[in-house]
């Protein structure tokens, strides 16, 4: 297995969460031997780990993820520079300034959201636009249907996401933005969030 495809096992990981060597050999078109033998090098490197999940009948089940090094590895638009800045604008104006830097932010990423979504006519067409955009920004985003009406929005990496631990005005933001982009006749609610734990920031979009 090439070291291109070494990262599209790790991109896999990334993108689709824990897995088994098997399934994951089918998702890349290669054998299952060479994918565990890969495994084998990455986790030596410690980019992954793995969990033996025990089942009803026969041997455990050993489901791969990345660890927290191989997490670090994908895209992060931060750096401790950052960091310090927001701590330094936090001291010298306070919570409001700080708000007001974010909300600047934000309308600038409405806008573009939006110019992107001119076209768009459904629900879905909004949802993949914007996927286009956060992924281009490196959030890795998907869309996912949900039932009959609904869908899953997905970002499975969180490009700020050392900025946002040291200031979740961030993600409080996103929220908002998301609603505001895709209109008052939908719903966004955040089910699954990576600064609580998850794997990824997970929000559920239904029609009102």
């Amino acid at each position: 297995m090439s070291d291109r495809t070494k990262d599209r096992l790790m991109y896999a990981l990334k993108s689709r969460g824990p897995n088994t060597a098997a399934t994951m050999a089918k998702h890349l078109g290669v054998t299952a031997v060479a994918v565990r033998q890969h495994l084998d090098a990455l986790l030596e490197a410690d980019l992954v780990e793995f969990e033996d999940l025990k089942g009803t009948v026969g041997r455990p089940r050993r489901t791969w993820r990345l660890s927290e090094t191989g997490n670090r590895k994908f895209p992060d638009n931060h750096s401790g520079v950052l960091v310090d800045l927001l701590g330094n604008i936090k001291d010298l104006y306070g919570e409001d300034g700080l708000q007001r830097l974010i909300d600047a932010r934000a309308d600038q990423s409405r806008k573009s959201y939006l110019t992107a979504m001119k076209s768009a006519k459904t629900l879905s067409d909004k949802l993949h636009c914007l996927a286009e955009q956060r992924s281009e920004e490196g959030y890795m985003a998907e869309v996912l249907k949900d039932g009959e009406n609904g869908y899953l929005f997905a970002e499975n990496h969180c490009s700020i996401c050392v900025a946002a631990r040291s200031c979740q005005h961030f993600c409080r933001s996103e929220l908002d933005l998301f609603q505001e982009v895709l209109g008052d006749d939908v719903r966004v609610e955040r089910v699954e969030h990576i600064l609580k734990g998850d794997r990824r920031c997970l929000y559920k979009v239904s029609p009102n």
